[in-house]
């Protein structure tokens, strides 16, 4: 996910005329052309088909998982897969510009784990009951289940998560560290040795920020949000979670380039030799087996480091769930389709073809699962005790508040920095109907 960026305000409820033609002038007209090629296919034969819109894919596990799907149904519908763009802002603003103009060729939607409360709340998606809602919950793990809940209602079912662990070279750290404190003293150790030291993590203005803040907030015992998602929580945990961001900053561990750093970015330095530690996904692991072969033997991972010694870790998850839209022709199949994409099968799949980790539990005991994530264990274990983002339909406007005051991290103040973002974020819980 990325930096926000472009914003409106319309009103958060259907059944307005004038917003609705207001609306879809400025939103159907533009998007006309695609619109049309999606809402192609099969239905003159009696066979519907259902469109599902997801982030592109490059190899190909999802088209996979559409084909099968299509040929279990027996016939009675197609699923076509239609990329969003690559951008997670992209993604959004094409699927918000269309629910807002009732678009009914929209069927199943791949939303961010960031996205379902405001969808919910703005009646763009349908609640998950029954039948559907008892298939969805079968055999998920809890933390990503919680990404797809609303005021206690489910409104997606999770499709993949993902989550960081500490990456680290063997060579360099026999022993990898298990807190925050830990690490910077191994890094600067390394630094007055002349060895690589660097700790690489995402430094920049964007998304990536905010998760590392919400990481180390909720590990030293806090949130951003208060429970019920009404008020600013913050207070002690906050700050300490600003000040351990300022200390990597201000240190010999902070890599220059920082304040710029994304995921690739880390994974790059990482893979050219510069650093000892790097905080990413598991898609570096792949990337330096074929990147960089010699550094790959001594390339290890083990638990995200803690704040507190006493208290684990809880990285926050990532990840994609399936929706279904609220315009959508045929929802009893949506919900049916949406089951199937993110089957058992489909999910390996996923994981195997795409590098992304499973939302079934039953999976990470699969052999062959195992086989291509050596490090599967970790990845569970950090599943099970993760942490979410603020769930919210102003998570936009909460996570601008968050990474903004934090840019840069050398610059934070941590007792002011966390004042502003409650100040913030209390304007932003008390907007209405503003959609960045």
């Amino acid at each position: 996910m990325h930096a926000r960026s472009g914003c409106w305000s319309v009103p958060g409820r259907r059944g307005r005329l004038g917003r609705a033609r207001w609306l879809r002038a400025f939103a159907v007209l533009p998007l006309l052309a695609s619109v049309l090629a999606a809402c192609g296919g099969d239905e003159g034969s009696g066979r519907p088909t259902l469109n599902w819109y997801n982030f592109p894919d490059d190899s190909g596990a999802l088209q996979s998982a559409a084909d099968r799907c299509s040929q279990a149904s027996g016939g009675r519908y197609r699923i076509s897969y239609n990329k969003l763009p690559r951008a997670a802002d992209g993604q959004r603003q094409q699927l918000v510009r269309r629910l807002a103009a009732e678009d009914d060729s929209l069927d199943i939607l791949g939303l961010d784990v960031t996205w379902a409360a405001e969808f919910a709340e703005a009646r763009w998606i349908r609640e998950w009951t029954g039948t559907a809602k008892r298939r969805a919950e079968e055999g998920t793990l809890r933390v990503p289940l919680q990404t797809s809940t609303w005021k206690g209602k489910l409104y997606a079912v999770p499709y993949n998560t993902n989550t960081q662990l500490l990456w680290y070279r063997k060579d360099l750290v026999p022993t990898p560290p298990r807190t925050w404190a830990e690490m910077l003293d191994m890094a600067e150790a390394l630094a007055r040795e002349g060895k690589p030291h660097f700790v690489e993590i995402q430094g920049a203005q964007y998304e990536g920020l905010t998760v590392w803040f919400n990481t180390l907030i909720s590990s030293a015992g806090g949130s951003i949000l208060n429970a019920s998602a009404t008020e600013p929580s913050l207070g002690p945990p906050a700050v300490r979670a600003a000040g351990i961001m300022r200390d990597l900053a201000r240190s010999r561990a902070a890599d220059p380039s920082l304040p710029n750093q994304m995921e690739d970015q880390n994974r790059l330095a990482m893979e050219a030799g510069a650093a000892a530690f790097e905080l990413n996904y598991p898609f570096v692991y792949p990337s330096m087996k074929a990147n960089n072969p010699a550094l790959f033997e001594n390339f290890r991972w083990a638990p995200y480091p803690r704040v507190d010694p006493d208290r684990p870790a809880r990285p926050t998850i990532g990840g994609i769930d399936l929706a279904v839209s609220a315009y959508s022709r045929h929802p009893d199949l949506a919900f049916e389709a949406a089951l199937c994409l993110r089957n058992r099968e489909n999910q390996l799949t996923a994981a195997l073809e795409g590098g992304l980790p499973p939302t079934l539990r039953a999976l990470y005991d699969e052999p062959a699962f195992i086989e291509e994530y050596p490090f599967s264990k970790d990845v569970l274990a950090a599943l099970e005790s993760a942490s979410v983002r603020p769930i919210t339909p102003v998570y936009q406007n909460v996570s601008i508040a968050v990474s903004h005051t934090l840019s840069p991290p050398s610059g934070i103040r941590p007792e002011s920095s966390v004042q502003t973002i409650g100040e913030q974020i209390d304007e932003a819980l008390r907007s209405e109907g503003v959609i960045p």
